[in-house]
């Protein structure tokens, strides 16, 4: 019996698109299978916005031709909405429909969840009667989205609710929280709709897609699987063919060894070959030497770096934060998670202030002496628009030191993607991302030893993000990183903190995972931290035993929490006397482990204050 295999929903034959300066497709071929998860990557400028536009006929190629399978639904979120301003988000998506005729679909109800907390869509000024035109971006980002998910045209929604046959999604992704991006990857997987996804979220990239089209230089070349098979089979041709510089297929090989050496949740996929992997990295060096780049970091910066005693944060009359003791030591490398509203940008700002002699509402802030503090805000830099890309970089200075390296300020421009002629670019002539890599380039060059990075990833394409890595593994200092890249996150931070809601500041030893499932047992009412002790007057207080064995829970936890602080102080200590003994090998072994001992003794004092919190 012979199968034979449906036609593709949509294919490109030998289509060819340029503008004046530049040919973005020359030539290309491809076809979109029923069901198929594609994700689109790329340097930006090289033509995955107008790949898209192609595909759903908004736009139309110099040569060749786009075919439509008869009868195909297609559904496409754009970079910006062609929302209505004067309607509200219920009659954007559903017109005049009574509310039981969209809230009886379990999609909708999902999506309506997912993306706006529910039904009525509690997270929007008004609910579901808010104007669109009184939305922030983000919010009407969630909006566009919802219409796109629920396959809404001009209000009407599809017997069933049922989504489009094919998603076009250009950066899907953006103004969501890690939360939002991970519920959006869980729900597009259930889906059966094929759907093409221009991306520079990695992590999505590897939980969504079954296939990779890289853009580049008016060609598209397809890797099957999702971003981890992708880095393999990218090495493996630019390896074979040779055709691509020593120091790209180095920088790829460093970023699959970090893939296969990585966190649990992106190892356990084999969705790329083990064996190939595994010999293609035999000798490469995990992406950061953590202990020499500790022991400079203790040379710049000394013991002290932020201590933070009895802190609290407020923002306005709100507060954020109380009774906080953190200690930010030399080397730290810190992912900073929590939803919007919940203080990490505040945090930060507390600890910059401090450096002013400027402390918070309440609590002391304690600043290292050497500190000098690089702060890249979400806010663009006010350059001169007639500065040229390298005189903007070389007038902070010309040299810069990172680790044993230095470099030009000429080699820091390449590095983060200024190439060649592109250094000569008038500042008014840069798009968003490269203003916010030139804002970068301009931090780094000052040389500092503390870097607090929010939103760093924002309009940078993949490519330049695995170089920003690079170099951010050879930068000796302190760094807190706040990004909705959990990607990014992962890869360079060594540890992560999160904000949950509760005025407190948790460490989490797994991570991004566990952060997401302590805000998912937040959501459904289980607890995910200490519950405070009820009220002795409450008419329905616990049980007299109840009582006593909350009071015994809550005093080992206050004893556990200075355990900890103690064994901080302590793996400080050890990480100043590495740096001061850098030269003596047998002294630096027998620092090594009693770091070991002090950080696996961490490690169980954690563990049980987490089974106490749950």
């Amino acid at each position: 019996m012979c199968l034979v295999s449906a036609p593709n929903l949509v294919n490109l034959e030998t289509v060819s698109k340029a503008y004046p300066d530049q040919v973005i497709l020359d030539a290309v071929s491809l076809g979109i299978a029923a069901g198929q998860r594609v994700g689109v990557v790329g340097r930006n400028g090289d033509g995955k916005s107008t790949l898209l536009r192609l595909i759903s006929r908004a736009d139309e190629p110099d040569s060749g031709r786009v075919v439509h399978t008869g009868g195909t639904r297609i559904a496409v979120l754009g970079q910006t909405d062609s929302l209505d301003d004067a309607l509200s988000v219920h009659e954007a998506l559903f017109g005049d429909a009574d509310a039981h005729e969209w809230a009886s679909s379990p999609r909708v109800r999902e999506i309506l969840t997912g993306l706006f907390g529910g039904l009525d869509a509690p997270v929007l000024p008004e609910g579901l009667d808010s104007r669109i035109g009184v939305l922030s971006g983000g919010e009407r980002r969630r909006v566009d989205l919802a219409r796109v998910l629920t396959g809404s045209v001009d209000g009407r929604l599809p017997a069933g609710a049922e989504p489009a046959d094919l998603l076009l999604l250009d950066e899907p992704t953006n103004h969501l929280d890690i939360e939002g991006i991970a519920w959006l990857a869980s729900h597009l997987s259930g889906t059966r709709s094929a759907m093409v996804v221009v991306t520079h979220d990695r992590w999505f990239l590897d939980e969504l897609c079954t296939r990779v089209w890289d853009v580049q230089r008016g060609s598209v070349f397809e890797y099957e699987g999702g971003y981890s098979a992708y880095v393999l089979s990218r090495a493996e041709r630019e390896r074979q063919a040779n055709v691509a510089e020593e120091k790209r297929q180095n920088l790829m090989r460093k970023e699959l060894a970090w893939l296969r050496r990585g966190p649990k949740a992106r190892t356990s996929k084999s969705k790329f070959r083990i064996d190939a992997a595994n010999e293609l990295i035999a000798n490469e060096p995990p992406p950061r030497d953590t202990a020499e780049l500790v022991s400079f970091a203790t040379g710049r910066l000394g013991k002290t770096v932020f201590e933070a005693r009895d802190v609290t944060v407020r923002a306005g009359d709100q507060t954020l934060l109380e009774h906080l003791d953190w200690i930010l030591g030399p080397g730290k490398r810190v992912g900073l998670l929590g939803v919007n509203g919940a203080g990490k940008t505040s945090l930060l700002r507390t600890l910059a202030e401090a450096i002013e002699d400027e402390q918070p509402a309440a609590g002391r802030v304690k600043v290292g002496r050497t500190v000098k503090l690089a702060w890249l805000t979400q806010h663009m830099e006010d350059l001169d628009g007639s500065w040229r890309v390298l005189e903007a970089v070389e007038m902070v200075a010309k040299r810069v030191q990172f680790g044993k390296k230095e470099m030009s300020a000429g080699q820091l421009a390449e590095r983060l993607g200024f190439v060649g002629g592109r250094q000569r670019t008038f500042v008014r002539d840069l798009s968003g991302g490269q203003r916010r890599r030139l804002q970068l380039a301009r931090l780094l060059m000052a040389e500092p030893n503390v870097l607090f990075l929010d939103e760093p990833t924002n309009d940078l394409d993949i490519e330049t993000l695995t170089q920003l890595e690079d170099l951010l593994d050879d930068w000796a200092g302190t760094m807190v990183v706040v990004s909705h890249d959990r990607y990014f996150t992962e890869r360079v931070a060594d540890e992560t903190w999160a904000l949950l809601g509760d005025r407190k500041l948790r460490m989490l030893p797994r991570g991004v995972e566990e952060y997401l499932e302590r805000r998912a047992g937040a959501g459904t009412g289980k607890p995910s931290a200490p519950q405070a002790k009820p009220d002795a007057g409450g008419a329905s207080g616990p049980a007299p035993k109840a009582a006593a064995v909350d009071r015994a829970t809550q005093k080992e936890l206050s004893k556990l929490e200075r355990r900890l602080e103690k064994v901080e102080e302590r793996i400080a200590g050890v990480h100043a006397d590495m740096a001061e003994f850098a030269t003596d090998p047998a002294k630096l072994a027998e620092l090594q482990d009693r770091l070991s001992a002090l950080e696996s003794e961490r490690d169980e004092i954690e563990e049980r204050w987490m089974e106490l919190a749950d």
